[in-house]
């Protein structure tokens, strides 16, 4: 396969399943806040955990293809620090926070945390904002 084909299946893969685990997200928050059963089905919890593995390894894949690395490359050595925050926000919001307010605040910090990767994924600047 050409560099430029893999190119285009990594990042393709990578985008579909950041939007598959984005929706999922917020559908599942919403489901929080309104205290829905929804949120403890089964395959509520076993989906984005698949979808976040292929998520992942299509990161992965594409940096490779690309040649940029966490930790020599800045922008996206910052990317995952923002992956990683929005992961730790998202556990709280739906699994770890004692009370509805903290599990509120932490899928609102959770969805800026992932606006902001998602900027700094498309410019390839740390500092996107300012």
């Amino acid at each position: 396969m050409l560099t430029a084909d893999a190119f285009i299946l990594a990042k393709g893969i990578h985008l579909t399943t950041l939007t598959i685990a984005i929706t999922g997200f917020i559908l599942r928050g919403i489901w929080m806040v309104m205290d829905s059963p929804l949120l403890h089905a089964r395959v509520v919890k076993i989906v984005p955990h698949v979808n976040d593995t292929i998520l992942l390894i299509s990161a992965v894949w594409t940096g490779a293809i690309i040649n940029q690395y966490p930790f020599v490359n800045t922008w996206l050595t910052v990317k995952i620090l923002g992956a990683i925050a929005y992961i730790l926000f998202g556990a709280v919001a739906l699994t770890y926070g004692k009370t509805k307010q903290i599990r509120i605040s932490c899928f609102i910090m959770a969805l800026l945390s992932f606006a902001y990767v998602g900027g700094v994924a498309t410019t390839k600047n740390p500092l996107f904002l300012f």
